[in-house]
């Protein structure tokens, strides 16, 4: 049966954007960049961790005729579609206040939960990312 989770997906209304997000501002690296004919192949993954990454991937073909993508899009800028990342860091206080200093939107400031420490912001496309410090 399965063994691994190796690629996650999102949906990004420009990669070029989302570069400069996921790379120049919260810190992933690039893990994949290919220009397919039919489509980018553009994945990221957390330094040192290549084997996950997440596909960050524009609404449209060939998977989805333009009409469903522009229904993809309305629904990812109101922050209403599936997707969503949690990534892990040892000091969440101290990466809220990095990430802030870069202007990282943020739609919730660091909150001590049961588990940990967590908060939470938006990509530029209405994706929802959490961050957390979880508790030993």
């Amino acid at each position: 049966m399965f063994n691994a989770i190796t690629q996650s997906q999102i949906f990004v209304f420009d990669q070029d954007e989302a570069l400069d997000f996921y790379v120049g501002k919260l810190g992933l690296e690039v893990h994949t960049d290919a220009d397919l004919g039919f489509m980018r192949w553009l994945t990221v993954n957390v330094p040192g961790q290549k084997d996950r990454q997440i596909l960050l991937e524009k609404p449209g073909p060939p998977a989805m005729d333009e009409a469903t993508a522009e229904q993809v899009r309305e629904l990812v800028a109101k922050g209403a579609m599936g997707g969503w990342l949690i990534l892990t860091t040892d000091d969440c206080q101290k990466t809220y206040e990095t990430l802030l200093a870069k202007g990282v939107e943020f739609t919730e400031t660091p909150t001590e939960r049961p588990y940990g420490i967590d908060c939470g912001l938006r990509d530029p496309f209405g994706n929802r990312i959490r961050f957390g410090q979880l508790f030993s």
